[in-house]
Formats: C-alpha cells, structure tokens, sequence
C-alpha cells in the first residue's frame, strides 16, 4: 500500500499544482550534499504568486491528494515568497 499511496499522491498533488498555475522545477533528482547534513529528496515548485500557492495549498483538489500523503511519506513543507520579475 505505501508505493499505491505514493503514487496517488504524486499524481493527484501534480494535477492540482498545475490546475493552481504551479510549474515544477525540481522534483527529486540526484542531490550532493556538499556541506552539513541533507538526506531528503528536494521538490520546488514555482507559482506565479504567493497567493496563488497559498490558495493551492487550501484547495480541496489538493486536499484530495493529502488523503494519501501520510500512508506514503513524511515531508516539511515551506513556502518561500521568491524574487520580483
């Protein structure tokens, strides 16, 4: 069960974040720590404002996809207002 509830996850939060504007720009990969301690995988996710992932992250489309995350993962989640165009 916890690869089916990963994969429901990963798949429904994807939909939601692209139907919020949402646009992936890292999502796992190869990492190299080169200073301290880092073992999770990274996931950045661009919108086109911080509102907009402040409403994604209230949506009930992405509540759907949280009905999966504690059977297939353990994350921090942190919103980071980034630099004006």
């Amino acid at each position: 069960m916890p690869g089916q509830a990963l994969d429901s996850y990963r798949d429904l939060a994807a939909q939601s974040i692209e139907r919020h504007g949402g646009r992936y720009l890292v999502r796992g990969g190869d990492q190299e720590v080169l200073e301290g301690e880092w073992s999770p995988a990274t996931i950045i996710v661009e919108f086109p404002t911080i509102e907009a992932a402040r409403s994604w992250y209230d949506s009930s489309d992405y509540a759907e996809a949280l009905r999966y995350r504690d059977g297939a993962l353990e994350r921090d989640l942190v919103l980071v207002e980034g630099i004006g165009k």
